[in-house]
C-alpha cells in the first residue's frame, strides 16, 4: 500500500469513529432556563410600617390610604408619607408601602445613606437584625428605630410555577444581562419564590439608572 492509500484508509477510519461517536452521544438538551425574560421593577425609597409604629405616627387606628397598586399582589402605595432623620440630616415626602407588617422596614439607596450621615447594610427584605436605625417622623408622632434600615439587595420575585419551569429555586442566586447603551450584567439576583407573585426583577434607582434601566424594560437570564 503506497502512501495516498495509507493516507486515504486513515481519513476512512476516521470518518467512521466520528459517525460511531455520533451515534452513542446523547441528544442535544435545550436549557429552558436560558428563555426566562423578566420584566424590570425601579424601586425607591419607601418604608413598611408595624401597626405600633403606624399609631405613633398617624395616631390610633389610623390605616393606610391605598394611592396606587404595585405588580406583586395585595401591595400598594399609600398616600402617607414620612420624613427619615440621620445623624447628618434628613429625607421628607418618603413613601410608605401597605399593607401593614409585622416589622417596620426603611429601604432606601446608598445615595440616601450618605444624606442621613448612616452606614445602611445591603440585605434582603426581613435581614434587619443588626441593620441601620434611623427616626421617622410622622404627622402625629416620631418612632426612633434602633435598627431595620437597609439598602435592598437586588432580586426576582417568581412563582412557583414559573420557578419549576425555569429551573429555579428559592434562594438561588443568578446572573442578568441587559441590553441598550449601558448594557451589562447584575450578578448574584437572588431568587424568591413565594405563591402568587408575579414575575419581576427589583432593583433600586442607582442600579437601574447605572443601567439605563426603567420600569417595565425586560431583562434576560445570564447563561
Amino acid at each position: 500500500m503506497d502512501h495516498t492509500q495509507q493516507q486515504a484508509a486513515w481519513i476512512t477510519r476516521q470518518i467512521l469513529e466520528e459517525l460511531a461517536a455520533g451515534q452513542n452521544a446523547q441528544p442535544l438538551q435545550i436549557n429552558t432556563a436560558s428563555e426566562l425574560d423578566i420584566p424590570v421593577g425601579v424601586s425607591n425609597r419607601h418604608v413598611h410600617l408595624c401597626r405600633e409604629d403606624m399609631d405613633v405616627l398617624f395616631g390610633y387606628g389610623s390605616t393606610l390610604t391605598r394611592m396606587k397598586a404595585v405588580k406583586q399582589p395585595g401591595q400598594f402605595a399609600a398616600e402617607e408619607t414620612v420624613t427619615l432623620r440621620g445623624k447628618k440630616g434628613e429625607i421628607a415626602n418618603v413613601r410608605i408601602l401597605g399593607p401593614l407588617r409585622r416589622a417596620t422596614q426603611i429601604e432606601i439607596s446608598v445615595a440616601d445613606s450618605f444624606s442621613l450621615g448612616v452606614n445602611v447594610p445591603v440585605r434582603m427584605s426581613g435581614d434587619t437584625q443588626g441593620s441601620a436605625g434611623v427616626e421617622i417622623i410622622g404627622p402625629k408622632g416620631r418612632v426612633v428605630k434602633p435598627n431595620g434600615m437597609i439598602v435592598a439587595w437586588r432580586h426576582i420575585h417568581i412563582s412557583p410555577q414559573d420557578a419549576e419551569k425555569y429551573q429555579l429555586q428559592d434562594g438561588m442566586e443568578i446572573d442578568v444581562h441587559t441590553e441598550g447603551q449601558r448594557a451589562g450584567v447584575l450578578r448574584h439576583v437572588v431568587v424568591r419564590v413565594s405563591t402568587d407573585a408575579i414575575l419581576e426583577l427589583h432593583i433600586d434607582v442607582e442600579e437601574a439608572n447605572g443601567l439605563g434601566l426603567h420600569n417595565g424594560d425586560r431583562v434576560c437570564r445570564a447563561i
